[in-house]
């Protein structure tokens, strides 16, 4: 393998394996990070967003100068703008209110155009309303491509054939269980299928947030940022290949992302706490000698004003305390999971049509060799 890449998005470099020494032996626990910040574009977006685009152009539906035209307010967007820096195409992306200032500077520092949404959708978020207009951009602007994150199940496609295999590969049978954000679907979609069909004894289990209706439940706002969503996206393409989910509350995953931080040295993004809560919450009842992995999502830098920052935690009612012990109280006063038939799926196929998803999103509507279940 040669260390010289033509460009910074050319073959990304395996991600790294971190122990978390102090917190498992506080806890009796085994569980590994994977980091997933040391992708180029500083998260695991990465993954998808060059796939998917690499895609889009072999199959011309982008062109030479063309515009990328996504709804996020995270580290999609911020890939997809890296990612046109790189390959000459515009970029613009609608992201809403709760976009944090960091994260679109980002966006604007590799030339993306920033588009904010203030308009809720009846969930009470923007996800909707964000769509529906990058969705009627797409048709406005010529020779525009919608990767669309949250219908293109070529997302769970990128997870399987990278994330989920490098895991493999790093790991090989050393693994009990692999526990990963829901986000968009992409990364719990390609990685479950990937192990039911590899190492179907590993455990795949899924985090999400209570307010986020991806697994059914009453929909509310929440805190956690790029996790959830009002519906359960097709990149999830089969239910029963999830273990289990956790549904993680807003104070303990910023708790936990500060706990990790302070404690290992890791300066991970507030989803990553939420994952790193049911990975030991799940160590803890597997009891096994092999690992459960951790899905660590982004980089802690991208949330200086609000996760590290003292007096937006105290307005939002969220403790400041970092003794590592809480991590105990944190991880007892988690509910169970939800396991098998209580894993519902909230699929809502007529949004399509409702937000009128271009085609060249829906052309893909199965994948990995397997048809739609549980529909």
């Amino acid at each position: 393998m040669s260390f010289f890449k033509k460009n910074i998005i050319d073959g990304i470099t395996p991600t790294p394996l971190i122990n978390i020494p102090k917190i498992n032996k506080l806890l009796g626990t085994n569980v590994i990070v994977k980091l997933e910040k040391t992708n180029p574009g500083g998260s695991i977006k990465d993954r998808a967003a060059i796939y998917i685009i690499e895609q889009a152009e072999k199959k011309g539906q982008l062109l030479p100068g063309g515009t990328i035209i996504e709804s996020s307010s995270g580290n999609f967007a911020i890939s997809l703008a890296m990612i046109g820096a790189v390959k000459g195409y515009k970029v613009i992306a609608l992201v809403d209110p709760k976009a944090t200032k960091t994260n679109t500077s980002l966006m604007k520092a590799f030339g993306a155009e920033v588009i904010t949404v203030t308009e809720k959708d009846d969930t009470g978020s923007y996800h909707k309303t964000r769509i529906k207009l990058a969705n009627d951009l797409a048709r406005d602007i010529p020779n525009s491509y919608r990767p669309d994150q949250c219908f293109n199940v070529l997302s769970s496609v990128a997870h399987h054939q990278t994330t989920a295999r490098e895991i493999h590969e790093q790991c090989a049978d050393n693994l009990a269980a692999v526990v990963c954000a829901v986000s968009t679907g992409g990364q719990i979609g390609g990685i479950s299928e990937y192990f039911s069909e590899h190492l179907p004894d590993v455990k795949v289990a899924c985090v999400d947030a209570y307010g986020s209706t991806v697994f059914g439940g009453l929909s509310h706002t929440y805190k956690i940022p790029g996790v959830g969503l009002g519906w359960t996206p097709r990149n999830i393409n089969d239910l029963n290949k999830i273990d289990c989910v956790y549904r993680v509350k807003d104070d303990a995953a910023y708790i936990a992302a500060r706990l990790i931080c302070r404690h290992e040295g890791l300066l991970v993004g507030v989803s990553s706490g939420a994952v790193l809560l049911a990975a030991l919450k799940l160590s803890l009842q597997l009891g096994s000698d092999k690992p459960v992995l951790a899905v660590l999502g982004d980089s802690g830098e991208r949330y200086l004003d609000t996760l590290f920052n003292d007096e937006w935690l105290t307005q939002n009612e969220i403790e400041t305390s970092l003794d590592i012990s809480e991590l105990t109280e944190l991880i007892t006063s988690m509910e169970p999971p939800a396991v098998a038939d209580e894993i519902k799926g909230n699929y809502r196929d007529d949004l399509i049509y409702i937000l009128e998803v271009p085609s060249t999103t829906i052309t893909h509507h199965h994948h990995l060799g397997s048809g739609i279940n549980n529909a």
